[in-house]
């Protein structure tokens, strides 16, 4: 089926309220020839026909019939959506805060809704929750507890997440062999400035998972000194997300965790109150399934129904999906 145009859909509709092309053409500004061959070509890209017509009347089929309330539905959409537009197009630009990951198309995506200004300070995900809380961001793409909106007076919505792997000694021929969460070893590291919010996330998945927890003091969370730490373990180390796609150096190598897969999720980080309701429904109609960071399909959906805790811990963050 080919792309369906809206002025298509404006045509339909405003022949099966007329139920005459001369009466509908004047009314749409057009030529009733030019009206005439749009409907043809929008009954052929449907598949049906819309109308029953001859010299003296015109009248819906029943597939025209059972199509309409649809076709109105999403021409009151697209007018809702281009009155969105137009109100923010004197507004201020939105400013967008993240952490190490950002929609690659976000610009193209957003441009039609609103001026997206994206924070040059790329900071840590708590970090970026405080500022959206004190006004610093409009908007933020981090990692949240549930707890930490409660907290902050704000609202998420889940876009994304990445699967985490551990890092372990070995050769090529072990590369890609499962290990259980509960084998591991996920490090915390004493600067909270930095790795407040990794922190968190790790003291839940040790407790959680039972994989063994290590202090560390060396900013050794991501970088060579990561790689040092895992040299030294005698188990696979979790990566965490700055690290998941960095390249390894000789004789480490990227194991998948398992029982249970483990995943760091992004959300997208708003104020409850303070956020101007146009600016905030426009970009919640914008569609975050981004492909590079594919939504958990079936499991997470399960998981979404679920409360913040157990296994869906906070929001979202922990979860039991074999």
């Amino acid at each position: 089926m080919a792309d369906v145009e809206l002025r298509q859909l404006r045509y339909f509709v405003a022949i099966a309220e007329e139920l005459n092309f001369g009466r509908a053409a004047a009314r749409l500004l057009i030529a009733g020839p030019s009206l005439s061959q749009q409907i043809k070509a929008l009954e052929r890209d449907l598949g049906v026909l819309l109308f029953d017509r001859d010299r003296r009347s015109v009248s819906l089929t029943q597939a025209g019939a059972a199509l309409l309330p649809s076709a109105r539905a999403l021409l009151a959409q697209a007018d809702e959506l281009r009155g969105q537009a137009q109100r923010l197009a004197g507004s201020k630009p939105v400013r967008l805060g993240y952490v190490n990951w950002i929609p690659p198309d976000l610009a193209a995506r957003t441009a039609a809704l609103a001026q997206v200004h994206v924070d040059a300070w790329v900071a840590p995900s708590h970090a970026q929750a405080a500022r959206v809380a004190d006004g610093s961001l409009d908007l933020a793409i981090c990692w949240v507890r549930t707890e930490d909106l409660d907290r902050l007076g704000l609202k998420a919505r889940l876009l994304g997440a990445d699967r985490l792997h551990a890092v372990s000694v070995g050769d090529a021929s072990d590369s890609g062999r499962e290990v259980a969460a509960r084998d591991t070893v996920v490090l915390l590291d004493d600067d909270t400035t930095s790795w407040s919010s990794w922190n968190a996330y790790a003291e839940l998945l040790a407790r959680e998972t039972g994989a063994q927890a290590a202090r560390i003091g060396d900013g050794g969370i991501t970088g060579p000194a990561f790689h040092d730490h895992v040299r030294r373990s005698g188990r696979p180390v979790v990566n965490s997300p700055k690290g998941q796609a960095a390249p390894l150096p000789p004789g480490l190598i990227r194991r998948p965790i398992v029982a249970p897969e483990v995943y760091w999720t992004w959300s997208l980080v708003w104020r409850t109150r303070r956020l101007a309701d146009d600016v905030l429904l426009a970009y919640l109609h914008v569609d975050f399934s981004f492909t590079d960071r594919p939504m958990l399909g079936v499991k997470l959906s399960v998981l979404l129904q679920r409360e913040a805790d157990g296994w869906a811990i906070g929001h979202y963050q922990v979860s039991k999906l074999d």
